[in-house]
């Protein structure tokens, strides 16, 4: 057992092959990654620029600022920036900012706000980061922050080493650690008849262990966040529903009655209130110097 700890293509293969990671589930569940998003950009990025969402963005800014990053007059590739909630306050910082995002509903939202917020400052890319060819594009080493938050491009070590290939100075990668949290779908759960899969969402433990493995010096962080938002019944059926194709439970019209019921009984004259989030990782690699930053004050 000890000796499959320090064993580095085990860690690769455990993870490129663990049924139960998030991108790996979706994947078994037919949806494409890039596509997950359509019909939940505009509610997405609602949040992301409500005060709370700021908020969130400020902390993790504020957290990189406190390791050394600075953003004015440096480079960022932001990769999954979906409608800019953090392409936008790092241009608002003085960064040179390009943004991938794939997603086409994503992709408009973006381009709205980059004007609105930024006049037009950041360079959008509408491509799959998978497919972008990272030589013929100049990107090898060419920023000095490369910056992947919870976005499913993260599904291996394979697409680590590839975003990493992107950082001159840092490179900050955030995925889920441990399982994922509805609070609606866990109430409706026991009352399933079929067995279902529920992801344990541990791509922080592959992570953290191989880039301790291959000598990697980084900043590590877990914290656990959690949002509360009140949505209409229709909406609630939807994510619901959702939730369970991750969780490759059959959707189907006798999972619909079984929410639907259960709405009937709790929800009946009161408004849909669902809390969701979970535990989250945080890691930030340190390329140029990896010795220990200090803040003088």
């Amino acid at each position: 057992m000890l000796n499959n700890i320090f064993d580095e293509l085990n860690w690769e293969k455990a993870w490129r092959e663990d049924e139960e990671t998030g991108v790996n589930m979706m994947k078994a569940a037919g949806v494409v990654p890039e596509r997950a998003f359509d019909k939940t950009a505009q509610k997405y990025n609602d949040q992301c620029f409500s005060e709370e969402g700021k908020q969130r963005t400020e902390r993790i800014i504020g957290w990189l600022e406190e390791q050394g990053i600075v953003f004015e007059r440096n480079s960022v590739l932001d990769i999954g920036a979906a409608s800019g909630g953090f392409s936008i306050p790092f241009a608002q910082r003085g960064a040179q900012v390009t943004a991938v995002e794939p997603n086409l509903p994503f992709a408009e939202i973006l381009e709205d706000n980059n004007q609105k917020w930024t006049e037009g400052k950041v360079r959008i890319v509408k491509n799959v980061f998978e497919e972008i060819d990272i030589q013929k594009e100049g990107w090898e080493k060419a920023f000095d922050l490369v910056f992947v938050s919870m976005c499913p491009t993260i599904a291996d070590w394979e697409s680590v080493e590839k975003v990493l290939s992107c950082a001159r100075k840092f490179c900050y990668i955030s995925v889920s650690a441990g399982p994922r949290e509805h609070s609606l779908t866990n109430e409706i759960l026991p009352y399933l008849k079929h067995p279902y899969k529920k992801p344990h969402n541990s791509e922080m433990i592959y992570l953290i262990q191989l880039l301790y493995l291959k000598g990697y010096a980084f900043h590590s962080l877990v914290t656990k966040e959690m949002k509360t938002m009140e949505i209409s019944r229709e909406a609630a059926i939807r994510e619901v529903l959702n939730w369970l194709n991750i969780y490759q439970y059959p959707v189907d019209s006798e999972t619909r009655d079984v929410i639907e019921s259960y709405l009937d009984q709790k929800y009946a004259s009161q408004p849909i209130t669902i809390h969701s989030g979970g535990r989250f990782g945080k890691v930030l690699v340190k390329l140029e110097d990896p010795s220990m930053y200090y803040a003088k004050k």
